[in-house]
């Protein structure tokens, strides 16, 4: 297997977690370690999976393939060393990001993170886990906007845990179920609308009550 291939099994893992277990057996594991590690620890990695990583791998847990408690754990690890890397390369760039131009740097999603971060302070790291793109970006700007070490990891375990082990445990539960396995994208896609709905509206609201206000 080239890394062209590997790569492309890594991004679409929900559809290929059965085929790397198979290949890899326990190292397995090391796999989804390293893919969390790296969306939620490396910025230019935010297209990496999250949410329906997690869902797929706690179904892959209710078949026996792999051990759920173990599976929580290291991805909860990994969650939580990735946030805070991701924390340190912010901080140690400092607002340079926002006057240099870094290739590997996408601004419009750095952007849009700091606006979100702005707007809900240090809770982003929680609300973040449950939205893609920008739960890679949040602490990088936390980093960025020198968020105290202790308040961050405060938030940072918090919401490793909620994301972590809500997901692995409802993929244990319901994953296996047909009607969810057809319509994994739509349910995620749905997941993902709950947890960004309300704080977008949120959002909005506290934006309309300062345009009033003026």
């Amino acid at each position: 297997m080239d890394f062209v291939q590997l790569l492309d099994m890594l991004v679409h893992v929900d559809k290929t977690l059965d085929t790397l277990i198979a290949q890899y057996g326990p190292l397995v594991y090391a796999i989804l370690f390293a893919i969390v590690f790296c969306e939620t620890g490396l910025v230019v990695l935010f297209f990496f999976p999250g949410d329906t990583l997690l869902f797929i791998a706690g179904a892959y847990c209710a078949t026996g393939h792999m051990d759920l408690g173990l599976l929580i754990f290291l991805l909860l690890t990994a969650a939580i060393l990735g946030n805070t890397t991701n924390y340190w390369i912010g901080k140690a760039l400092g607002q340079r990001v926002f006057t240099h131009d870094y290739r590997w740097l996408n601004k419009d999603a750095l952007r849009r993170t700091h606006d979100f971060f702005d707007n809900h302070g240090g809770k982003t790291i929680i609300l973040a886990r449950f939205v893609p793109v920008v739960r890679t970006f949040a602490p990088f700007v936390a980093g960025v906007s020198a968020m105290p070490f202790g308040r961050f990891q405060m938030y940072n375990v918090t919401g490793a845990l909620a994301w972590v082990v809500s997901l692995c445990v409802a993929g244990y539960f319901f994953g296996n179920i047909p009607a969810v396995r057809d319509h994994l994208t739509t349910i995620v896609l749905v997941g993902v609308g709950a947890a960004v709905v309300p704080v977008a509206l949120g959002g909005l609201w506290k934006f309309s009550r300062r345009v009033l206000n003026k």
